[in-house]
């Protein structure tokens, strides 16, 4: 017997549930950020629940863990809610099953990536008519999935300030939801991307020596992923341009070309890449695209033979709420980084010395960090022990704590249910913009072109949309 301790204190008793994890992306061998962030999370969830990971997309794989499918149709999606006490989502699923809107069930909404502040940029070519359409569909979409979520987790402190002031726009931020939490970390937490505890280790040679123009000994610069038009790759070639003449051996890879999304096209920014490198006469001996995807399992050997991992981006908004997940991978990997100021890892990267950052657009101080890191063995090693030091803070159970924290207690938010609280949501969705599709959206279409430009505008759109219609036009390539 013991006196003057105190009594242990016990976890709340886990509530065995029925979670289904649904996202929009792939899932297959390779897979983009967005599967992979399904995919763990799931893995995650299947501890202690009974779990679907399901896409409305291609599915080629399977686990032993939790039960994955492809849901192709409403009565897949209708079948799946019957099925779950918990939906958590990542994407445009409500807007593919706007029924789900209406769902009882406990819904989680994965908020970890702004989108709509991404199409901003990336419809930046599109005609302004469908450009606006296409961004008012974003904020719409966001707009429902504020107003359904139950729970919602988004990417860092950053971005869960920008929701909050985003969830105070719709009126999720009552006196329901504060008397019920004044912290409304029950409504809004932080779980950004994860990385494994487990160290990436080497099964084959990836780049040195193996692709041709990249020699045993060379120095690896490290592109971790896709080249979007938010990204900023001309500044790193430019940069690299100059550097080559201070070193022969410094080799830049882009890792992933082709989008393993079946629907996401080649953008602009890889176009202008590719064009800028093919001008400079670096590809194939300083600059390398790699034109597939890279297998998730596979990508290790791609990082273990890269010398510094980089991150370049524009200074737009979209930079400001970003949580680059290509990072993770050279925290995993042990990298020392060189990324563009303006986003949160870039102050992790300050702030823990894990390389070195510069300002956009800066060619010659991203030349001098990417040789100082290359050259620098002792400032290099010091950065890769940092690395090691940052990397377990970023670990898969780390970061998905609240989250299954919420699992293990699952309950539907308390404005949700609240018969004033909802009626006061529902005037506000009401009264919210909604991009319109059709005979009305084609009337607001002409109704632009009679104000900017009169009859003579509108005859001549109405014969350009026509030619591609019928096939006589093609839209122009992407610009650099």
């Amino acid at each position: 017997m013991t006196t003057g301790a105190t009594a242990p204190q016990h976890a709340p008793a886990v509530v065995r549930s029925r979670i289904a994890v649904a996202t929009a992306d792939t899932l297959k061998p390779q897979m983009a950020g967005p599967a992979i962030r399904a995919w763990e999370i799931a893995a995650a969830l299947a501890v202690d629940h009974d779990v679907r990971l399901v896409t409305t997309s291609e599915c080629l794989i399977t686990s032993a863990d939790f039960e994955v499918r492809k849901v192709s149709d409403e009565a897949g999606a209708r079948e799946l809610d019957a099925w779950c006490d918990v939906l958590f989502f990542q994407g445009n699923v409500l807007d593919e099953y706007p029924f789900l809107q209406r769902s009882e069930k406990v819904v989680i909404v994965d908020l970890y990536d702004p989108f709509h502040l991404e199409q901003l940029e990336q419809t930046k070519e599109h005609p302004p008519e469908t450009r606006r359409l296409v961004v008012g569909n974003a904020v719409a979409e966001a707009n429902k999935q504020c107003l359904r979520g139950d729970f919602m987790v988004c990417a860092s402190e950053k971005q869960r300030d920008f929701w909050l002031g985003h969830l105070a726009a719709l009126g999720r931020l009552n006196t329901v939801s504060y008397d019920d939490d004044v912290t409304l970390r029950s409504l809004i937490d932080v779980a950004p991307f994860g990385i494994s505890p487990l160290p990436p280790q080497r099964t084959r040679q990836a780049l040195k020596g193996v692709v041709p123009g990249i020699g045993p000994d060379d120095k690896v610069i490290l592109w971790g992923g896709g080249i979007y038009n938010w990204f900023d790759p001309l500044t790193l070639i430019k940069a690299v341009d100059l550097l080559k003449d201070r070193r022969d051996d410094v080799r830049l890879f882009f890792l992933g070309m082709q989008h393993p999304h079946p629907h996401v096209p080649e953008m602009r920014m890889s176009f202008a890449a590719r064009t800028l490198a093919e001008e400079r006469g670096l590809t194939g001996t300083h600059v390398f695209f790699n034109e597939e995807w890279v297998r998730y399992d596979d990508r290790a050997n791609y990082l273990l033979d890269a010398d510094v991992g980089v991150s370049n981006h524009l200074d737009h908004v979209e930079t400001a709420f970003s949580f680059r997940t290509r990072m993770l991978d050279y925290l995993w990997a042990s990298l020392p980084m060189v990324c563009t100021q303006g986003d949160v890892f870039a102050a992790l990267v300050d702030a823990r010395g894990l390389g070195l950052t510069v300002a956009p657009g800066d060619v010659e101080g991203l030349a001098d960090a990417l040789e100082r890191v290359l050259s620098d063995e002792v400032f290099a090693q010091r950065c890769r022990d940092n690395v090691r030091e940052v990397a377990p803070d970023y670990h898969w159970d780390r970061v998905l704590a609240p989250l299954v924290a919420f699992c293990r207690s699952p309950r539907r938010a308390p404005d949700l249910l609240d018969d004033y609280a909802r009626r006061r949501l529902a005037k506000g969705a009401a009264r919210l913009y909604r991009p319109k599709s059709g005979i009305r959206r084609e009337a607001e279409i002409v109704a632009d072109h009679l104000r900017d430009g009169g009859l003579q505008l509108v005859a001549r759109k109405a014969a350009s949309r026509l030619a591609y219609v019928t096939g006589r036009k093609t839209p122009p390539p992407p610009q650099g």
